[in-house]
């Protein structure tokens, strides 16, 4: 059984920065992409980043050159590095898990990925 738990979540000024950690429990984290998606108040899921089991990233746009994920297979950890942070960064954050075949590409469809952790809360004051 996979489970999956964020931290690092909390109150930024807009300019600041936060890393978002999650950790991974159960076997074969290498088996998996792991990606980030948001949801602010009223607002459907959307994707943030992700990372392939062999380190490929893709980030939405809006944070391509502020947000950095990485993955650590030895601590079974994946980190959002969040720079230059804007208010509409506020959200909850969400780590989430997708068994995928090592070639292919980190996945942008949340209903793909098969584990979902309990959400971090980001905000970030103007």
């Amino acid at each position: 059984q996979v489970q999956l738990v964020e931290s690092g979540g909390g109150l930024v000024q807009a300019g600041g920065s936060l890393r978002l950690s999650c950790a991974y429990s159960g076997q074969a984290f290498s088996s998996y992409a792991m990606g980030w998606f948001r949801q602010a108040p009223g607002k459907e899921r959307e994707f943030v980043a992700a990372i392939s089991r062999r380190g490929v990233t893709y980030y939405t746009d809006s944070v391509k050159g502020r947000f950095t994920i990485s993955r650590d297979h030895a601590k079974k950890t994946v980190y959002l590095q969040m720079s230059a942070m804007k208010p509409e960064d506020t959200a909850v954050y969400y780590c989430a898990a997708d068994f995928l075949d090592v070639g292919r590409l980190p996945r942008q469809d949340w209903s793909q990925y098969d584990y979902w952790g309990q959400g971090t809360q980001v905000t970030v004051s103007s």
